[in-house]
C-alpha cells in the first residue's frame, strides 16, 4: 500500500479545518443536545425576578383586608371619610348625649323606630330632609328601621332602630337599639350611604 506523500498530507490538514469550520458557522449555533443526537428538552419557562411570599397571591394590594384581587376598590364604598379633630370632638360630645337615651331604651325593651325617633328628638334635634335625588334640604337626625338580612331561605328585617346624626359634613354619630344590645359610635360619612356604615355585599 502506497504511504501517502509530505505534500499529500500537508492538502488533508487544511481540508479537515475548513469542513470543523463550515459545521461549527453553520445557521444556528451547536447546541449540546444536537452535538449528542438527543431530543432538545423544552425551555423551561423564566422565573419571576421577585417570586411573591409562599401561597401569596401576586394580585394582591397593598392594605388589602382580606387579600383578594382589587379588594381596596371593591371595598372603597365601606371606607368613611376623615374628620377634621375640631368636628370628631363634636361628634364625641353628641354621642355622649345620644348614649343614654339608647340605653334607656334597651334597658325598657323599647327599640322601635317612632319610641327612638321621639326619644331624640326631644334632646333638640331635628330630622333630616333629602330630596329624592339625595340633595339634603335641612335637619341632622335619621331613625329608621334594621337593614333586612338573608336567614335560611329569605331576608328577615330584625327589631330595632338605626340611628344617625350629621354633626358637620364630615362628622357623624352613627348608633342602634335591638332587642339584643344597643351602640353609639362616632364616623366619618360613607361615600353612598352618608352616616349610617354600608351593610356588606355591595
Amino acid at each position: 500500500m502506497p504511504t501517502s506523500t509530505p505534500a499529500r498530507r500537508t492538502l488533508l490538514v487544511p481540508a479537515a479545518a475548513l469542513a470543523l469550520a463550515a459545521a461549527l458557522t453553520a445557521c444556528g449555533d451547536l447546541h449540546a443536545s444536537e452535538a449528542t443526537g438527543t431530543a432538545p428538552s423544552p425551555s423551561a419557562p423564566s422565573a419571576p425576578s421577585s417570586p411573591p411570599a409562599s401561597g401569596a397571591s401576586p394580585y394582591v394590594e397593598p392594605g388589602a383586608g382580606d387579600g383578594a384581587p382589587h379588594y381596596n376598590d371593591n371595598n372603597a364604598y365601606r371606607r368613611e371619610g376623615e374628620m377634621a379633630p375640631a368636628h370628631e370632638k363634636d361628634a364625641r360630645r353628641e354621642a355622649d348625649r345620644i348614649r343614654p337615651v339608647l340605653k334607656r331604651l334597651w334597658g325598657e325593651g323599647k327599640w322601635d323606630p317612632a319610641t327612638v325617633r321621639a326619644a331624640l328628638l326631644r334632646l333638640g334635634y331635628e330630622e333630616e330632609r333629602v330630596t329624592k335625588s339625595g340633595k339634603r334640604l335641612g335637619g341632622t337626625l335619621t331613625v329608621t328601621g334594621m337593614l333586612a338580612r338573608w336567614e335560611g331561605d329569605g331576608y328577615v328585617t330584625p327589631e330595632g332602630t338605626r340611628v344617625a346624626l350629621r354633626v358637620h359634613d364630615d362628622a357623624c354619630v352613627s348608633g342602634f337599639v335591638q332587642r339584643s344590645n344597643f351602640a353609639v359610635r362616632t364616623n366619618g360619612p360613607y361615600p353612598e350611604t352618608g352616616c349610617f356604615e354600608p351593610p356588606y355585599g355591595h
